[in-house]
């Protein structure tokens, strides 16, 4: 699969000498759906600013389509759309105008076919004659996406898409997106939500301080460093001193010590398991109850900032 955007040794450092992003490499897949995951502050903003054109790299590279974001400007620009955090859009203008008007400024020749089909996928046709004062907040953020689309980009940011959007909204916009990816349109989004990420994304970039700390499919990641729990619940409680033959296993227990959690790798060879219901039952700890639970992908990328994933 070849890269549609490529990222190399990028990096930006402001005249009060913040380090904003911190030799930043990365090639961005045609067709795929990259989340970027961090924390406040951490350089995913700055770094879709950079790709965009609109922040000048202190050093590095970009391409986008094979055109260079700085020496080709206006062609690797025209192969972008962005939707930026803040509800940017002009008023008194209708929806189809506004579009129409961010399609002219790429140079394309009208198509009132194309806009009308992005605007029946927002859920926006009704309200094409609108003046964009008169929609809601939620409205307001699928006009953006509607303008970023009406030039027809190869590669979409969206930068905290669904901030201030309602949950049915949210997964509206999240359906929106996989159809965008099966067009072959490239998204790049970033999000706090979490859960998010875990729904739509192919692959999970991480930026913290700056520095991209991992990209890795998302499978994969959560495979490779999401932990398992079993929780058992006894038919009577455990006693306050366990016998030694459980020390090895580190279980944690609820207050009423009838429910025990035991953390383990699920890709290592042997998990411990057989043992530890081996050694509760010689120490006279019988279950009633058995259940599993993997790592959700927040705990994974909470273990990740704070340092604690290996």
């Amino acid at each position: 699969m070849s890269s549609i955007v490529s990222i190399k040794n990028l990096s930006k450092t402001y005249a009060n000498g913040h380090k904003a992003l911190d030799d930043v490499s990365l090639d961005i897949q045609k067709g795929e759906i990259l989340a970027l995951l961090g924390p406040n502050g951490a350089g995913k903003t700055t770094l879709i600013s950079m790709i965009c054109g609109l922040v000048k790299p202190s050093s590095g590279s970009v391409t986008v389509g094979g055109h260079d974001i700085v020496t080709s400007f206006r062609k690797a620009r025209a192969q972008i759309g962005l939707v930026p955090q803040e509800l940017t859009v002009e008023g008194f203008e209708p929806v189809v105008a506004t579009m129409r008007f961010s399609r002219g400024l790429f140079g394309k020749a009208p198509n009132p076919a194309l806009l009308d089909d992005i605007l029946k996928k927002l859920s926006l046709y009704d309200k094409r004659d609108q003046r964009i004062l008169t929609l809601s907040g939620g409205m307001k953020r699928r006009v953006m996406i509607a303008k970023a689309l009406s030039h027809e980009p190869a590669v979409l940011f969206l930068d905290e898409p669904t901030a201030g959007v309602d949950v049915a909204l949210r997964k509206d916009m999240w359906a929106l997106v996989r159809t965008l990816r099966d067009n072959g349109v490239t998204v790049i989004l970033t999000t706090h939500y979490i859960e998010e990420a875990e729904e739509m994304a192919d692959r999970i970039g991480v930026i913290d301080k700056g520095k991209l700390v991992l990209v890795e499919d998302k499978a994969k990641l959560m495979r490779r460093l999401g932990k398992k729990e079993m929780v058992a619940e006894l038919i009577t409680p455990a006693p306050d001193k366990l016998p030694s033959s459980l020390d090895e296993f580190n279980l944690s227990f609820d207050e009423s010590r009838t429910m025990l959690t035991y953390r383990y790798d699920a890709n290592a060879h042997r998990t411990g398991i057989a043992r530890l219901m081996t050694a509760l039952s010689a120490a006279g700890l019988a279950m009633k109850d058995v259940s599993t639970r993997q790592s959700s992908l927040e705990e994974i990328f909470v273990a990740l900032v704070q340092g604690e994933a290996a």
